[in-house]
């Protein structure tokens, strides 16, 4: 599938999605975000691709933010339609994905920017990444998730201090916040999240889907994480995985799991 801001590639079981709009550094317009879906959609239904990561072209910018020219002249109903379809389409979808998603953190993560960064599974940076969600200081609040996600990851004060302040953090303090797993030099970035992902993939696609659901469940009103966990360790005894797993481990060999 071919698209116009975005590039979707596939090597080795591993699909990289390259947000390409260096000259708005990467920001999110509409049309970006459903090229987005449809490419972690394709990728997510390849039983081919095993891991999933998530960048922007160039050096400055991962996503630098939403493209506000396109949503200046909103009134109270459009803003509100703009956020519940951009959570629907993208941000839950990328969270809710059974596929293991890596955001390869490579600069100016701002606005939705850090909000997609977010919704992926876990992040990794490079040391020139910046973090920051500035939408107080336009006037809005983060709307793609932002304002939930966050203090998950950092803790309730310190989200709390960079919506507030609109600042922006460094690549080591996100590290220090428990934001992003990792902090590498740029030209380090992919190389080592493909090598996670690397790692990622030797393990059973299955079961990893079914964790990332009970994980999940623990952060969603209304759901009892501990029984989804019970659920979805029951689905796994009767998966192809569990039976090559087990049989694996006794006959003291590596699995070769049958994937997806």
């Amino acid at each position: 599938m071919s698209y116009n801001n975005i590039e979707s590639n596939f090597s080795s079981g591993i699909a990289t999605i390259t947000i390409n709009r260096p000259n708005k550094l990467n920001a999110l317009n509409r049309d970006t975000i459903q090229e987005l879906h449809e490419a972690f959609d394709e990728a997510n239904n390849d039983k081919d691709t095993k891991v999933i990561i998530i960048t922007g072209s160039g050096e400055k910018a991962f996503v630098a933010g939403a493209d506000i020219s396109e949503f200046a002249d909103f009134n109270v109903d459009d803003g509100g339609n703009l956020a519940a379809q951009g959570q629907k389409i993208l941000f839950d979808f990328v969270e809710n994905l059974n596929t293991p998603v890596i955001a390869a953190v490579n600069g100016f993560a701002l606005g939705g920017g850090l909000e997609l960064a977010m919704a992926c599974h876990f992040r990794v940076a490079s040391t020139n990444a910046k973090m920051g969600l500035p939408e107080v200081s336009l006037g809005v609040i983060p709307g793609y998730g932002g304002t939930q996600r966050l203090p998950q990851l950092v803790g309730k004060g310190r989200a709390m201090e960079m919506v507030m302040t609109a600042g922006m953090i460094d690549a080591n303090e996100a590290l220090n916040y428990g934001l992003v797993n990792h902090v590498v030099e740029l030209n380090e970035l992919l190389p080592l999240c493909e090598k996670i992902a690397g790692r990622i993939m030797r393990n059973s696609s299955v079961a990893i889907g079914k964790a990332i659901k009970a994980i999940n469940a623990n952060y969603k009103d209304g759901k009892d994480g501990y029984k989804v966990e019970i659920e979805q360790f029951g689905k796994c005894f009767g998966t192809e995985d569990f039976k090559e797993g087990t049989t694996a481990f006794l006959e003291k060999r590596k699995a070769n799991f049958p994937g997806k």
